[in-house]
């Protein structure tokens, strides 16, 4: 039995992971947003390892949340499922820079650095990543007109080489991303022509599958097969300039 901490577990894929988990006889840790959002996981959270609260998009609630897990105990293996694709109103996080940013690549940042290190990491990628901008200019989009697309494009990217550098630094870990595919959940939307019970497969096996494959490290999988990263991801030299801009942002540094 594994112990498996999903992020965003309240719906959609994050959920489905939770529950796939859980049904195999894993121990989850689920995660809601805030005291709102547990309602959500009523249905799961009476056989869950734990439930932890926490906004990703602010910087304090974010590690407090690791150390929540941290409390319940070390992780065999994450899965950083949150994320957002656009917001109405402001779409910039209390830190100066965008909640999309935050939330989809800066929190696994922060989760990465702050919890007990875990035997297997899985992020969540997507397809969009290949579109992201790897110069790393105006992440707070002071000079630029604010795009939710290319915001989430680069904040994909940012992520997917957030892994590939995990697990490069830590030969110990396997550390893998994931494209789940453009799926009809709340951020898809209902026209997404992905399969939405696929979407969450491979997350999970990554997770707690003894299959050679899914105990390699450094892979970007799309339904349980490899696929090539955008070579910016792929990029020792880029990998370690985003560290040390994550590093800047949040003042936290990776070990």
């Amino acid at each position: 039995m594994a112990r498996i901490f999903v992020t965003g577990s309240t719906d959609g894929l994050g959920k489905a992971a939770a529950r796939a988990a859980m049904d195999a006889g894993h121990a989850v840790v689920l995660h809601a947003r805030n005291q709102a959002r547990l309602r959500a996981v009523a249905d799961l959270a009476d056989r869950a390892a734990g439930v932890v609260v926490g906004d990703l998009s602010n910087q304090d609630e974010t590690e407090d949340l690791a150390e929540q897990v941290n409390e319940i105990g070390r992780m065999d293996a994450v899965i950083h499922n949150a994320g957002v694709l656009d917001e109405p109103g402001d779409p910039m996080s209390g830190a100066g820079y965008p909640r999309i940013l935050m939330v989809n690549a800066v929190a696994p940042y922060l989760l990465t650095c702050r919890m007990a290190r875990p035997h297997r990491v899985i992020y969540l990628s997507s397809d969009m990543h290949h579109r992201g901008d790897p110069s790393l200019a105006d992440l707070d989009w002071d000079r630029r007109t604010w795009n939710a697309s290319q915001a989430y494009s680069d904040s994909k990217l940012f992520v997917t080489a957030l892994a590939l550098a995990i697990a490069r630094r830590w030969p110990d870990v396997c550390s893998n991303a994931v494209d789940p595919g453009w799926v009809p959940t709340k951020m898809g939307g209902p026209g997404a022509p992905d399969d939405l019970w696929a979407g969450h497969l491979t997350q999970v096996w990554l997770a707690v599958s003894d299959d050679p494959d899914a105990t390699t490290s450094g892979g970007y999988w799309y339904h349980q097969r490899r696929r090539i990263a955008a070579p910016a991801a792929r990029d020792e030299g880029f990998q370690e300039r985003l560290l040390e801009v994550f590093a800047g942002l949040s003042r936290v540094t990776l070990d």
